[in-house]
């Protein structure tokens, strides 16, 4: 029986990863340098940034971190004045803290999680968040959830967790806990023969569980 419901945040719980690639996009073509929508997501499935480009280019490390700067500015005009809510998903944490512990496992900065949600509506319904730098390595390894996990106090066949990418996807099973993938388009093309379920959207959740 599943107690424990471990969430990742961009492109499950809000829509941002379309706005963090716009930023990439534009600032790395103040370098002059183009990226293709595929070269982009392999970058991303292996969690490294898309400002090494810059530095296979022959940027030096003071230039890449200046427009990395201008890269995360840009990213958090664009939290501020777009709209990221996924519809329903507020309408399903009610429903799901009744019966579930849960937390969120995010890639995120702490400064971007905070901005995105700042009102709370979705936060409140968490135990904790655990950001970027908050656990010992990103995933795709399964630091990040086994931190989570180790926060509930709970073991690995309570617990379910819920993602929208293939780094997250195996972050989960390096991690040996079940997961959900929930559609996203910006993530399609991505590996998911691992998940446990595939989902269309936050809402089937619960009648999963």
């Amino acid at each position: 029986m599943k107690k424990y419901i471990l969430f990742d945040n961009d492109g499950v719980l809000v829509e941002t990863e379309k706005w963090y690639y716009r930023a990439n996009v534009e600032v790395l073509k103040l370098l002059g340098i183009e990226i293709s929508d595929e070269r982009y997501r392999e970058i991303m499935i292996n969690g490294q940034s898309a400002l090494m480009l810059a530095e296979e280019m022959g940027y030096d490390k003071q230039s890449v971190e200046h427009y990395r700067e201008k890269r995360n500015e840009l990213y958090q005009h664009y939290i501020r004045t777009e709209d990221v809510e996924i519809q329903g998903v507020a309408e399903v944490l009610d429903a799901l803290k009744e019966r579930y512990r849960m937390g969120i496992v995010t890639s995120a900065r702490r400064e971007d999680f905070e901005l995105i949600h700042a009102q709370g509506r979705l936060t409140k319904h968490m135990e904790f968040v655990l950001c970027s730098k908050e656990y010992k390595r990103s995933k795709p390894h399964p630091d990040p959830y086994l931190e989570g996990l180790a926060r509930f106090g709970g073991e690995k066949e309570e617990a379910i967790i819920v993602e929208d990418s293939g780094r997250g996807l195996r972050s989960a099973l390096n991690a040996g806990i079940e997961c959900v993938i929930v559609h996203n388009e910006f993530t399609l093309s991505h590996d998911f023969s691992g998940a446990t379920h595939r989902i269309g959207s936050l809402a089937e959740l619960e009648k999963l569980l």
